[in-house]
């Protein structure tokens, strides 16, 4: 276990924990790529349990003049430390067709770990719970649809977080779930 991974209250990590992961694409086929994430994920040790409906949302952050997104939430199972989990999602990333590019630009796929059970991990690489969770419409509104009962390890509530953006960002149903 990473010397920065511990469970509620300092304890050692489980050795399988369930979790929630965030995908999201805003180049060529969208739901085709979100797919093909979930499709390859169990190739690396990632069990998907359950999606949520696919959204369509605006893009945020540094470059808002780029394609909308489209945006899943997916629980998880699995046994992976978190390091070796976000290894794990970028080498599906790269296996579909992401190569670096600058920070909020396009992209053909995009997979972050949001949350893991009551983990917390930080290290220079990652912060679970995703340190922008709370921040994220995009995010929240799917991961809300899978566990409206959400919350941060310190016990915050994510409805709540999701009330005190307001207006904002649009986010809108564009699709089925993801076949898991």
């Amino acid at each position: 276990m990473s010397p920065g991974t511990r469970g509620r209250g300092g304890e050692a990590a489980a050795s399988r924990r369930r979790g929630y992961l965030s995908l999201g694409s805003n180049l060529g086929d969208r739901r085709a790529h979100l797919q093909a994430a979930v499709d390859r994920l169990p190739a690396h040790g990632v069990t998907v349990l359950r999606s949520s409906h696919t959204y369509d949302t605006e893009p945020v952050g540094l470059i808002l003049d780029q394609p909308e997104f489209l945006n899943a939430c997916v629980e998880i199972e699995t046994g992976l430390e978190p390091e070796r989990l976000l290894t794990a999602l970028k080498e599906v990333e790269r296996e579909l067709g992401r190569t670096a590019a600058e920070r909020h630009a396009p992209r053909v796929i995009d997979l972050d770990i949001l949350l893991l059970g009551d983990l917390t991990h930080e290290s220079a690489r990652l912060r679970v719970p995703h340190p922008e969770l709370a921040d994220r419409r995009f995010v929240l509104v799917p991961l809300l649809e899978l566990d409206p009962d959400a919350s941060l390890p310190r016990g915050e509530r994510l409805a709540g977080s999701l009330a005190a953006l307001g207006g904002g960002q649009q986010v809108r149903v564009a699709g089925e779930p993801l076949d898991v």
